[in-house]
């Protein structure tokens, strides 16, 4: 029998559940470009509702969603603040510099998460002379961190601050959701109380196929729609998709915990092994081991699929294609493979780790 590959690469590998392909199917349509697609428009006002904004804009990707955002918030030549590791520079392309002229100023977060006193001291009312500062970017969860979740009350005095300098706030919340099933916080106060736009995702956590929805406010919508036209996201009977996402937060929304508790299952299994394992606060797990690429290697010819997005980092990321089984099956090939890259490197004198390998898997 064929054993199915466990893929921890990434919450954005899932497949569409059998109804999420069966509301897809029937869903109503008609043309976006026009305004005109029903299912759409349910979605859009479903998550502007959801998260307290007036205005919401379906598009293919959460990219584009921080794109849009981020030209609506900076024009060509001023600055936006982020962290050092944000999503919108590490996996964007270039894109605030190369669509929009947008110059980013960066400062290295605690996990990710940047602080009110940090982003206070680095803030620059801009002149004659001088780049100002026009909006801060915020990343909700930090994948780049592990998942990290930024408290609610550290958005809320960034937001104070942000408006006492005339600075707006954009949170890319790709995986917004884990941070809600983290820590229970109402989506509509991860919203418009604390950002000028939000960008979220359907295919993080979600399971749906693609698309993305970005918030912000009625007279914002206009230029995004033109924006969107511009990058190529403009979509035709896109109810299709939008299909899938309303289907999503029905029935995959309150399920999200049940990733970070597989998150749990796969640190502590790790760390019992002998791992240097970050404790993970929602559905990304990271490993602190030499050699990561080789490891990779290694599980996936096991059958494990998971990243190195460093030299010496794993990357485990949990969502509705896996369960506790493929989880435990995932600790035992990448126990082993982390073990036999140690070998490798050290010789066969250190066999510490192997008895350690032998004791986890006897327990």
């Amino acid at each position: 029998m064929t054993t199915h590959p466990v893929d921890l690469r990434s919450d954005t590998v899932t497949r569409p559940t059998p109804g999420m392909r069966r509301a897809m199917a029937t869903a109503e349509v008609g043309d976006d470009m026009f305004g005109e697609d029903p299912t759409v428009r349910a979605l859009e006002d479903r998550l502007a509702d959801l998260f307290g904004f007036p205005g919401a804009l379906f598009v293919p990707s959460g990219v584009m969603a921080n794109q849009i955002a981020l030209r609506l918030l900076a024009a060509p030549g001023q600055e936006i603040v982020c962290d050092a590791e944000a999503h919108i520079l590490a996996h964007e392309e270039g894109s605030p510099a190369r669509y929009g002229g947008i110059q980013t100023r960066t400062v290295s977060g605690e996990r990710g998460l940047l602080s009110p006193e940090t982003v206070q001291r680095i803030l620059r009312t801009g002149n004659a002379y001088t780049v100002g500062t026009r909006a801060v970017a915020l990343e909700q969860t930090h994948t780049r961190a592990g998942g990290t979740v930024y408290p609610l009350e550290t958005l809320r005095a960034l937001r104070r601050l942000t408006v006492r300098s005339g600075t707006a706030v954009h949170i890319d919340g790709a995986r917004i959701w884990n941070a809600h099933a983290a820590t229970g916080t109402p989506l509509s106060a991860y919203g418009a109380p604390v950002a000028d736009t939000l960008a979220v995702c359907l295919s993080k956590g979600l399971g749906a196929p693609a698309g993305s929805v970005l918030l912000t406010a009625d007279e914002h919508l206009a230029r995004a729609r033109s924006l969107r036209h511009g990058l190529g996201g403009g979509m035709r009977q896109a109810g299709i998709l939008a299909a899938a996402g309303l289907h999503a937060l029905d029935h995959h929304l309150e399920r999200v915990a049940e990733d970070h508790d597989h998150a749990l299952l796969l640190a502590e299994g790790l760390r019992e092994a002998g791992c240097s394992v970050r404790g993970p606060e929602t559905n990304i797990v990271l490993v602190d081991t030499p050699g990561a690429e080789d490891v990779v290697r290694r599980a996936a010819r096991e059958g494990v699929l998971v990243t190195a997005p460093g030299p010496d980092v794993l990357r485990l990321v949990t969502h509705l294609d896996v369960g506790r089984r493929a989880c435990r099956r995932a600790v035992e090939v990448l126990m082993a493979a982390v073990h036999a890259d140690r070998r490798d490197k050290s010789g066969p004198a250190q066999t510490e780790p192997a008895q350690q390998r032998k004791e986890s898997e006897a327990a």
